[in-house]
């Protein structure tokens, strides 16, 4: 497959525009730091408070996860606010409040229509510097903390991740886990909070970026009225101590109850600021970025090691990781490590090739372009730019670095930092594998609407040229799903999908790969209860690139059994992780219980047995049935051309077999009433958190009623729900509680969980009860149907930012007999809702009698 991509320089000037943007910086008399920037684009805004304070400036708390706990209470209330105000506030103005910790920094922020930023700035300026930390609050907060901790503790992936930073770290307090060590949690007061929210939540360690649709001088007047108002503090200087130096391989291989193996490889680099460190993202990018990458190819696809591998550059501070991980079968972690080792060493021998490094600089680039898609991702930019590197041109300063490197330059930064001798191994393995065998040789505003073109042969191509970014999107799909598939064959809508991402009958996996990859595009399967599909993204100068990678897939796939072998396996090892987490686990079983014999009963990619069952030719069979005319939508949206571009779309789809509407599978024999099993279950699991959920029939796709399950949903989940309020906040039975559904073509399911203490599980499914009686009754207040009718309006505006968001809900609309642009209907039939619907619907949908309700515990 041949390719040319352009110059290097020719993808900088992508960013040129970008750059140019205007940025407003000023710093308050009393040192906060203000960063303002206007985008039209969508009537929408982020505003973020990004706090210069994290796990490792806890000082003589190190290891007690202050920072963490203090952004738990932060929305509990302050000395104008209550608690449930705050939230209850955001969610009326339609908009998203939420916070995370890392090591150096914590942030809040809200993500909402654009007219309502004033509220945001004078909500989060309330609530950062004028929280109240009651006392109530403290202790419940750190109940459910610490069983935020025990979910930690079950889950696999977070395990291998602290024990690598406990391997790799000796002085450094990245050794400290961000949540906090139990037992050192454990004994945190409320004076010791309250002392460190005081001396480190100061007006001068505080930054305040707000971006979107905004004026100007308005919102900076907003932030000085709020934020400008509280007198600089003394800022007591936090030593933070550098790592010394590694002078010998470390190791730590844990042996215990997972499916898989999980292992990461990693070497100390320095921080984002150093001169190396966009070099060592070049170096990560061509090592493990994308199924063309070096490791990619050589430990999993030809070898045949792994089920998975990445490379990554972590160094968001002074110091950082290098990291190389994967997932395989317990017995071959060995063969994959020595495998590693072995390509690094002949890289470091016979370097990289310009192509390589092309192909890098280019995913680099159009990852970059990625994180400006939103409000938020625009924020978060500015904000890592000032809080991390101090640097706001830090983009342009990157990327002029990259356009001097040379592939010498990438392999003379592999030998200095990946050695030998500088390397922590850390893996977590199925305890019977410690004996290793040997291994085989809403859319945005001002967006325009999609056009539909149908073709003769039934296939519909739906166009939205939108030239304000950068970016093109092509997302082709067909109706599919377990409803499509063979009984016993469970799963093979999902590993269809896949298999259309590699080989064609012309071309390897490999080389298709190496082809879309190194333009900085990606393509990728997707597939869900009702369809799957493929889509491609790539800069506007690579549109017939993405067009061929597509027309390749569907035109001439290969199934070849070594690569369907391949990918089988790595979707039952998939499965098997799904198995090591005990939320997906109960969520799995509650969701088999209830559908019992039906499609449904099993998520998209289907279980273990079905998918071993799988044989190449199952695949192809379902292929011919699907991939016909009437069955097949092509969603064009971005930066396209549509004189140029349409013809050759239409050309490709021409080629499609006319075919007639493929039938569903044989469904005799399914439930005729659901729940299957209704009744009380109870499972074992050997975890140190519990799980509890109940589980109703609900609306299928495109019911009457679709969209009041919709605000039933909201309604039930979020920090604002009065479920929320009375399990966690008030009583502190569980860390989350919340509903969730599954819709089919043909049924649906409605459900609760939460994870909670074991010994607690029935006083969190009573509170479900009693909230299930109270909107069954009417009692749902006014002001709560406006919040969650805002919220879900909002989330709808926000969802639809992106090219790829906007392609997949028109390709959708377009399979399931709704009009392209029906989107556009959303607001109205959310604000058509009443309460008067959701008490209907909840006495229609949540009969005890036809409940499937289930326990695990350990």
């Amino acid at each position: 497959m041949p390719s040319k991509t352009t110059a290097t320089a020719g993808d900088l000037k992508l960013l040129e525009a970008f750059w140019r943007e205007p940025v407003q910086r000023t710093i308050l008399p009393n040192g906060t730091t203000v960063l303002l920037k206007r985008d039209t684009s969508a009537a929408l805004a982020s505003v973020q408070v990004w706090v210069k304070s994290g796990s490792i400036h806890e000082n003589a708390h190190l290891g007690a996860g202050l920072s963490h706990f203090l952004e738990h209470m932060l929305f509990k209330g302050t000395e104008r606010r209550a608690g449930r105000e705050i939230s209850a506030t955001v969610q009326a103005h339609g908009g998203y409040i939420n916070a995370y910790t890392t090591f150096d920094r914590t942030v809040y922020y809200i993500d909402l229509p654009s007219e309502h930023t004033g509220m945001a700035i004078d909500l989060l300026a309330d609530a950062v510097l004028h929280s109240t930390l009651p006392a109530d609050e403290v202790a419940k907060e750190k109940d459910v903390i610490q069983r935020e901790i025990a979910m930690t503790r079950d889950d696999p992936d977070n395990r291998l991740w602290e024990a690598l930073f406990a391997a790799a770290f000796r002085e450094h307090p990245y050794r400290y886990p961000i949540i906090g060590h139990r037992d050192v949690f454990s004994v945190v007061t409320r004076d010791d909070l309250v002392g460190y929210y005081r001396s480190r939540y100061v007006p001068n360690n505080l930054v305040v970026v707000v971006v979107g649709d905004i004026d100007l001088a308005a919102t900076q007047a907003a932030i000085e009225q709020h934020f400008g108002v509280a007198p600089r503090v003394r800022l007591a200087p936090v030593l933070v101590p550098e790592e010394p130096a590694q002078l010998a391989p470390r190791m730590d291989d844990r042996f215990e109850d997972v499916e898989v193996t999980r292992s990461v490889l990693a070497w100390p680099i320095p921080g984002l600021a150093h001169d190396d460190a966009p070099v060592l993202d070049l170096l990560a990018t061509i090592l493990g970025h994308g199924d063309s990458s070096v490791l990619w190819q050589e430990v999993r696809e030809r070898a045949a090691l792994v089920h998975t591998i990445d490379a990554s550059a972590w160094n968001p501070g002074t110091s950082g990781l290098f990291c190389i991980s994967c997932t395989c079968d317990g017995g071959k972690r060995e063969a994959a490590n020595a495998t590693i080792e072995r390509v690094l060493a002949r890289c470091v021998t016979s370097g990289f090739t310009a192509p390589q490094l092309k192909k890098a600089m280019r995913q680099l680039v159009v990852g970059e372009i990625n994180s400006r898609k939103t409000m938020s991702g625009q924020a978060s930019r500015l904000g890592v730019a000032e809080v991390v590197v101090g640097d706001l041109d830090h983009s342009r300063t990157y990327f002029e670095r990259l356009q001097s490197i040379t592939p010498a330059d990438v392999r003379a930064m592999l030998q200095k930092y990946l050695a030998r001798g500088r390397l922590t191994s850390v893996s977590l393995n199925p305890a019977n594998s410690n004996r290793p065998i040997a291994a085989p040789a809403a859319m945005a505003a001002g967006s325009p609407d999609f056009s539909e073109i149908k073709l003769p042969n039934g296939t519909r191509l739906l166009l939205q040229p939108d030239r304000r970014l950068p970016d093109l999107h092509l997302r082709l799909l067909m109706q599919g799903g377990s409803l499509y598939e063979q009984p016993g064959r469970r799963g093979s809508t999902a590993l269809l999908a896949t298999m259309l991402t590699k080989d064609t009958k012309t071309h390897r996996a490999a080389a298709v790969a190496q082809f879309i990859e190194e333009a900085g595009g990606s393509f990728y399967p997707f597939s869900g209860n009702n369809s799957l599909g493929l889509a491609a993204e790539v800069l506007p100068t690579d549109a017939d690139r993405a067009l061929r990678v597509i027309a390749d897939a569907v035109l001439t796939p290969a199934f070849k059994p070594a690569t369907f072998t391949t990918e089988r396996d790595a979707q039952v090892a998939s499965l098997q992780q799904d198995d090591d987490d005990v939320v997906t686990w109960a969520r799995k079983k509650l969701r088999e219980k209830f559908f019992g014999g039906h499609p449904l009963a099993l998520d998209p990619h289907g279980d273990q047995a079905g998918v071993k069952a799988l044989t190449p030719s199952d695949l192809a069979a379902l292929f011919r049935r699907l991939c016909v005319g009437p069955n097949v939508v092509l969603a064009v949206a971005g930066d396209f051309d549509p004189k140029k571009f349409v013809p050759k779309l239409k050309a490709f789809l021409a080629r499609i077999p006319r075919g007639g509407v493929p039938a569903v599978s044989d469904i005799a024999g399914l439930p005729a009433v659901l729940p299957a099993q209704p009744g009380d279950f109870i499972e074992r699991q050997p975890r140190e958190q519990a799980v509890v959920g109940q589980a109703f029939s609900g609306p299928r796709v495109h019911a009457d009623d679709f969209y009041v399950g919709e605000v039933a949903d909201e309604l039930f989940s979020g920090m604002a729900s009065r479920l929320f309020e009375r399990v966690r906040e008030e009583k502190g039975l569980a860390y989350f509680v919340r509903s969730a559904r599954v819709t089919g073509l043909d049924a649906g399911m409605f459900f609760f969980f939460a994870g909670t203490q074991p010994g607690k599980e029935a006083e969190v499914l009573a509170e479900i009860d009693a909230e299930i009686a109270r909107v069954q009754s009417g009692g749902v207040e006014p002001v709560e149907l406006a919040r969650c009718q805002a919220r879900l309006k909002a989330g709808r505006r926000q969802g639809m930012q992106t090219n790829s968001s906007r392609a997949m809900q028109a390709g959708l609309n377009a399979l399931q007999g709704q009009p392209i642009n029906d989107w556009k209907n959303y607001d109205g039939r959310i604000d058509a809702v009443t309460i008067a619907d959701l008490a209907a619907f909840a006495t229609r949908y949540f009969s005890r009698a036809q409940r499937t309700q289930l326990i695990v515990s350990p």
